[in-house]
């Protein structure tokens, strides 16, 4: 089990830990919760250790077009010093992860892949990478901290942290005579920002930004909130929403895929797939009684299964349990169905997703 660079900070506040793709992470604090760190990212601030995600380079002669012929979106449409939400697919169409590039240069990119997939992001493109491209795992070179929340821009500017950032971009800014990067980006739905850092410095910037935080009511949060809030939002998970078996088309994701691209990997099992018009679609399911909806529980209509939930939770700002579920084409936003809760049926709403306004921009 690997250790974020501030696993000292988690366990001398006493946090409840938990692997997250073989790294020992904070779960939630004693004297907050999730429900109290969740409505501190909602109303004021939060602050996410979110180290365990995977970090990558990819530098050299054609960068930019190596990887815009793997990953499904499509990189031509940003430019330095912005950040792209894309996919890689395996040749069959299914999800290897989900992912951001990060564009430095036409030549130097920087990755953020999940946690448990950070290696096989890299082998995959190491497999293809031609000579002159050089491929670099930095899984545990840096720390990544989330500040997510309404106050997020007033604590960085109290550190002299900030830079005005349209959504999906960043700036490489200096900390004590080391570099780190600024990107408005988060999984959250709230304004916010991530801060890649040297490890070196993660324990310094940690400590300045928890005591700023905290100043304004703002709190310091686990990954418990952090699942709650990205499911609010609707945002999907790397083996619930996505996954081997569940492909882009099914998750609702294809807004990350530009089929218009002469190619990227997995394009032809793709568009075969969204022609065919018979796969699952992924739907907010909102719990109209009491229950609280798990992954793999079955959704039901008039008796007949019809889908499974893949995340599930109860939605601290609505009140109420809230699920993703993977359901046949038949089932419509507005159609009453059933839940099965542990052998109880629970009826719940298929509803637009996400469940709330994003205030990501």
């Amino acid at each position: 089990m690997k250790h974020s660079p501030l696993h000292a900070r988690h366990e001398g506040l006493g946090a409840k830990m938990a692997d997250f793709g073989g790294w020992l992470m904070p779960i939630e604090y004693p004297n907050s919760g999730v429900l109290i760190e969740h409505a501190a990212v909602r109303e004021k601030v939060g602050l996410f250790d979110v180290s365990h995600l995977g970090k990558g380079s990819v530098i050299g002669s054609g960068a930019d077009q190596f990887l815009n012929d793997i990953f499904t979106n499509d990189l031509s449409r940003i430019s330095d010093s912005q950040a792209q939400y894309t996919l890689l697919c395996n040749d069959s169409g299914g999800v290897i992860d989900d992912l951001i590039v990060y564009r430095k240069s036409a030549t130097d990119f920087f990755l953020i892949p999940n946690a448990s997939n950070n290696s096989a992001v890299l082998a995959a493109l190491s497999a293809k990478a031609p000579s002159g491209i050089a491929i670099t795992n930095l899984h545990e070179d840096y720390a990544v901290l989330a500040v997510q929340g309404p106050l997020a821009a007033t604590v960085l500017r109290k550190l002299n942290l900030f830079a005005e950032l349209e959504y999906m971009s960043f700036a490489e800014l200096n900390f004590e005579s080391n570099s780190l990067i600024l990107c408005r980006t988060g999984y959250t739905g709230e304004a916010g920002y991530e801060l890649v850092v040297p490890v070196a410095i993660a324990a310094a910037i940690w400590d300045r930004l928890a005591t700023e935080i905290t100043a304004v009511g703002g709190a310091i949060c686990g990954l418990g909130a952090r699942d709650t809030l990205r499911t609010e939002m609707g945002y999907p998970l790397h083996g619930h929403e996505l996954s081997l078996e569940i492909s882009p088309v099914q998750a609702s994701a294809t807004w990350a895929v530009s089929f218009d691209k002469k190619a990227f990997t997995g394009k032809s099992s793709l568009e075969s797939e969204k022609a065919k018009g018979t796969y699952r679609r992924l739907r907010g399911l909102k719990i109209q009684e009491r229950g609280i909806p798990r992954a793999e529980m079955n959704v039901l209509k008039d008796g007949a299964v019809i889908g499974t939930v893949t995340s599930g939770t109860f939605s601290p700002t609505l009140k109420v349990g809230i699920a993703l579920a993977l359901v046949d084409q038949s089932a419509k936003i507005g159609d009453l169905v059933m839940i099965d809760v542990r052998g109880r049926e629970c009826a719940a709403k298929i509803v637009k997703l996400p469940f709330l306004p994003s205030h990501v921009k």
